[in-house]
């Protein structure tokens, strides 16, 4: 289905604690060093949004996308949210998760997939996508449902479906039938591996999954866009995470 290759983003969440300490203009300048074509935001750490455009265009960084507490889409907030992310380039705006009341049953489920369709509509006006990322909740059975397709099921098409493999994995759910249920929508992906033993924490591309077929339907079925790299190590300095994920993804896209 898509025909372009993917972009490469690293998530910020993944350098949260440099970002803490040494600012994202910093962090920024080690990202593109590394290699990296653009940087998914995890939080803006308080920045002008018009200082953050120029480092991103002084480091050649392009936005992948920033993940949006659900606060900052709701009425009061929303209109400096579309202005922040018009000013630095963005328009992939992507809700990390989802306070308890609406996903502490199926009703509650259907009722954020009914908002998030709204909202979606009203983001599109201003040039704007919208999207869900999942942790382990949306995978773990409810009713004898499971949330994600509860979720993906009644939205509209147009809500980007962000997986996060290595947070369904932790769970047993493998990603790959989810990107060919739902075509078209996963635009962009979270990349982070898993080791079967559920106690150590690979890099990327050192671990148990199976990129090939990952790849493979994200390129034929899911439009993928952009592959985002999260990802963290116990043992490993968050930077050199960073690197090596990077060098072990672009192997693995060279040769798989």
């Amino acid at each position: 289905m898509n025909q372009q290759k993917p972009l490469i983003a690293l998530q910020l969440y993944t350098l949260r604690d440099l970002c803490a300490e040494r600012g994202l203009p910093d962090v920024l300048k080690e990202v593109a060093k590394i290699g990296y074509d653009g940087v998914e935001f995890a939080g803006f750490h308080n920045m002008r949004a018009e200082l953050l455009k120029d480092e991103l265009d002084k480091n050649e960084l392009q936005v992948a996308g920033a993940h949006i507490p659900l606060d900052d889409f709701l009425e009061k907030n929303l209109p400096e949210t579309v202005r922040y992310n018009h000013a630095i380039g963005n328009r992939t705006l992507i809700c990390p998760a989802l306070p308890e009341p609406w996903r502490d049953s199926i009703a509650s489920w259907r009722k954020s997939a009914a908002f998030f369709s709204e909202l979606a509509a009203e983001l599109g006006q201003h040039g704007l996508r919208l999207g869900y990322h999942n942790h382990t909740i949306e995978f773990q059975p409810m009713e004898g449902v499971l949330p994600w397709d509860v979720f993906y099921g009644n939205t509209k098409k147009e809500i980007i479906m962000q997986l996060d493999t290595g947070n369904a994995l932790a769970v047993g759910v493998d990603v790959a039938p989810f990107i060919e249920r739902y075509p078209g929508r996963s635009l962009t992906v979270h990349l982070k591996d898993w080791a079967r033993d559920g106690k150590s924490q690979p890099l990327l591309g050192e671990g148990d999954v199976n990129w090939t077929e990952i790849f493979r339907l994200c390129h034929e079925i899911g439009a993928t866009e952009w592959y985002i790299v999260e990802q963290e190590s116990d043992t490993v300095p968050a930077l050199e995470c960073a690197a090596r994920s990077l060098e072990n993804l672009r192997h693995m896209l060279q040769t798989g």
